[in-house]
């Protein structure tokens, strides 16, 4: 049974009881604080970890982020590149290219092109005739005189506007060929191949410089001394190198032959400029200087070219009844005199146009040449012995005619003319005198050519088929005349080159060409050749412009 409880012992007891607790609290206090606060933070820590679990989806594969800032990630996987292709492009046919040589040399003001072969290759082409890859390396350019002929304006000359874009050759299928290129490419090689040691092409004694066995025949001395004989068949040589483009300055396979060919001229060429006796013989060779210079603009050829045109200006005959200062008419053999060659007149007048070209001085020259040409002409057409009546000629039917010879102040045909077939020199003296298409000159003299010239096959006379060459091209190529012109002539010619083994290979005959002096021989029958061909590069030029308007 329990007892009562003594209040007042409890009384007394209670300051005693208070003062223990308060004394339990003060030893506890840190140890209850610390317990609390780890509670609180594990407390903490759980919601956390609650609350990440509760909202966190399931793990997604994060693509690599590519941005402009940022590079991607780096591949752990190897990558296999493409291998690399050493083989060198091709190039296109209309880039041009060019190589620069070990030693600088002068180089003319010639585009060189893709085609254009840059190494002095002294060896012989192994291409042989026919051979459509045998074509030129090399391309018409300069400014010359051999063809005023349609293909470049202003200063072009005989052999038209070969500056410029107008180097590269574009030959024309049905017309210009690779056949025909390659025929003059290998008279190229038989010129080289028949150069004298000292630069002159002897026309008696070329064979000796070939090595080739069977040689060609040996040539005559006819007509002219050999020295002058000597420096004409130079000239044609050198201008059937300056026709297809290659001169002494642009590096090429045949700068080395035309070279010397020039510097042999130059040392045969007289202090008053004169390369040979007779009125023949000089102007071939002084055409030759001015076609060189008017290439290359080479200051060493500007007083010799201008030295022999000089002589020529001099030797041209005189009309007594000419106006003062006027007063020149065309050339003979020797003179100046009362009769006037026009095969001698037509070789000077084509060399004041290649002067001219060149931009040297003629004078009055080609005036003077105008007057010879008109009233030659007048008086082979007087109307009388059944001879053209120049009046009243039609100038797309009829025909009229040219002498051989005029006689200074004679106004109708006489004896002492000569034959009258020499149509051929009117008809280009016409053009490179200032007549063209439509003038009835010109017009009638070509159907003249036409009608009683146009060659059926080789052997021909390859004089006048060069002359009318040149004139018929020039009166139109898109005429029916040069189409039916082409159709003969070029096949005829490419056929008709030597295809041989020996000396021979590139050349044409002689025998049987039919013209006053083609017993001098092989020299002379391959340079007519060969420049008459040369004719369709031009040819191919004017059809290259055509499309370019």
């Amino acid at each position: 049974m329990s007892q009562p409880i003594d209040e007042d012992l409890l009384l007394e007891d209670a300051p005693v009881a208070e003062e223990q607790a308060d004394d339990f609290r003060d030893r506890h206090a840190g140890l209850i604080g610390w317990v609390v606060s780890g509670a609180l933070h594990a407390t903490a820590l759980l919601l956390t970890a609650t609350i990440v679990i509760m909202v966190s989806d399931e793990p997604q594969e994060i693509p690599p982020l590519r941005t402009p800032y940022l590079p991607p990630p780096i591949a752990k996987v190897p990558v296999e590149k493409p291998p690399v292709d050493l083989t060198p492009p091709k190039i296109p046919l209309d880039v041009e290219t060019t190589e620069t040589a070990a030693v600088p040399t002068p180089i003319s003001p010639l585009e060189l092109t893709d085609e254009v072969s840059l190494s002095e290759d002294n060896n012989d082409s192994p291409l042989r005739k026919g051979r459509e890859e045998a074509v030129s390396d090399s391309e018409n350019g300069g400014q010359g005189c051999f063809l005023t002929m349609g293909a470049g304006g202003g200063s072009s000359g005989m052999f038209g506007d070969r500056s410029g874009g107008n180097r590269r050759r574009a030959v024309t299928r049905g017309h210009g060929s690779k056949r025909s290129e390659s025929a003059v490419e290998n008279s190229l090689t038989w010129f080289k191949r028949h150069q004298s040691p000292n630069g002159m092409w002897d026309h008696e004694r070329y064979f000796q410089n070939c090595t080739a066995d069977p040689k060609c025949e040996p040539g005559r001395t006819a007509y002219d001394s050999a020295e002058d004989l000597n420096a004409c068949m130079t000239g044609y040589a050198l201008l059937a190198f300056l026709g297809a483009g290659y001169d002494h300055m642009t590096l090429n396979r045949y700068r080395p032959v035309v070279k010397r060919g020039i510097d042999y001229l130059l040392s045969v060429q007289k202090p008053d400029g004169l390369f040979a006796s007779r009125n023949y013989a000089h102007p071939v060779a002084a055409m030759a200087l001015a076609e060189a210079y008017a290439m290359t603009s080479d200051p060493k050829l500007r007083k010799p070219a201008q030295l022999a045109i000089d002589m020529i200006v001099k030797r041209q005959n005189q009309d007594p009844a000419g106006p003062s200062g006027y007063s020149g008419l065309g050339w003979d053999y020797v003179g100046p005199n009362q009769r006037n060659d026009a095969s001698v007149t037509g070789w000077n007048i084509m060399a004041l146009k290649s002067a001219h070209a060149a931009g040297l001085s003629v004078g009055n020259a080609m005036d003077g040449a105008k007057r010879w040409l008109d009233q030659s002409w007048k008086a082979n057409n007087d109307g009388q012995g059944g001879r053209p009546d120049w009046q009243k000629l039609d100038p797309y039917k009829d025909e009229s005619r040219f002498s051989y010879c005029w006689n200074t102040g004679a106004t109708s045909f006489a004896e002492g003319f000569g034959h009258q077939n020499m149509a051929p020199v009117g008809l280009v003296c016409g053009i490179f005198l200032g007549r063209g298409p439509g003038d009835t000159m010109v017009e009638t003299l070509a159907t003249y050519v036409m009608n009683k010239q146009t060659p059926k096959a080789y052997p021909t006379n390859t004089y006048y088929m060069y002359y009318n060459t040149l004139g018929i091209f020039q009166l139109g190529t898109d005429s029916p005349r040069w189409k039916q012109w082409n159709s003969v002539v070029r096949d005829m010619l490419v056929d008709a080159q030597r295809r041989d083994e020996g000396c021979l290979d590139g050349s044409w005959d002689w025998q049987g060409t039919k013209f006053h002096g083609n017993e001098i021989g092989r020299v002379l029958s391959t340079a007519y050749n060969t420049l008459c061909l040369e004719v369709y590069y031009r040819y191919a030029q004017v059809e290259k412009l055509k499309k370019a308007k």
